[in-house]
C-alpha cells in the first residue's frame, strides 16, 4: 500500500487518486527495487490489464512534477533509463555497481553531515539532495580480479611464446 503521505499530498494538490495511480504508487513504494517506466508498466498491467503505457508515463510525470516521486538515472548504468522512487523516503545515497548494476541504498549520519556542510560552507538552502556513488560490489570485485588474472596469464603466455627461439623446422620454412 502506498505511503499515506503521498495520498494526502495528492489530495492537497487536488489530484484524484485513481485506481491506476494507486497501483503505480504501490509498486514504486513497496517493490523494494528501483523500477523504470517499462518495468512499472509491465507490473501494473498484471494488476490491471486495461492499464496502458501512456497512462503510466503521464502518471509518472505528474508524480514527479508534484514532488512525490524522484526520477533517478543511477549513474546511467542502464543507458538512458530512468528509475523511480518515492520522495518521502529518508534521505539516502544510491550506491551502484558499475559492473552488474546492483543498487544499494546507504542511509546514515555521513549523508546528513554532507548536507549540513554544503549548507554552512556554501550558504545553500538545500531542498533536494541526491547522492550517487559508483563502484564495484564485493562479488564484482572478485570477478574482476579473476578476469584480470586470466588476462595477465594469457598475455604472459603469449609473451613467452613470442620470445622462444624458432624451431629448426620454422627456420627452414622462412628460408
Amino acid at each position: 500500500m502506498a505511503h499515506p503521505g503521498i495520498k494526502d499530498s495528492l489530495r492537497e494538490r487536488g489530484v484524484r487518486l485513481t485506481r491506476q495511480r494507486r497501483i503505480l504508487l504501490d509498486l514504486i513504494d513497496t517493490s523494494g527495487q528501483h523500477l523504470d517506466a517499462e518495468q512499472l508498466f509491465q507490473m501494473a498491467k498484471k494488476k490491471d490489464p486495461k492499464l496502458n503505457r501512456v497512462t503510466v508515463y503521464r502518471t509518472l510525470k505528474m508524480l514527479k512534477q508534484s514532488g512525490l516521486v524522484d526520477e533517478l538515472d543511477l549513474m546511467h548504468y542502464g543507458g538512458d533509463q530512468h528509475y523511480y522512487e518515492t520522495r518521502l523516503k529518508q534521505e539516502h545515497a544510491h550506491v551502484i555497481c558499475l559492473r552488474c548494476g546492483k543498487v544499494e541504498e546507504f542511509f546514515g549520519e555521513p549523508i546528513h553531515k554532507l548536507r549540513k556542510q554544503v549548507e554552512e560552507n556554501l550558504g545553500f538552502q538545500i531542498l533536494l539532495a541526491r547522492t550517487e556513488v559508483g563502484g564495484y560490489c564485493s562479488n564484482c570485485q572478485i570477478m574482476r580480479a579473476r578476469e584480470i588474472d586470466i588476462v595477465r596469464e594469457t598475455d604472459l603466455a603469449e609473451l613467452e611464446k613470442a620470445e622462444q627461439p624458432a624451431s629448426p623446422a620454422a627456420k627452414r620454412k622462412r628460408a
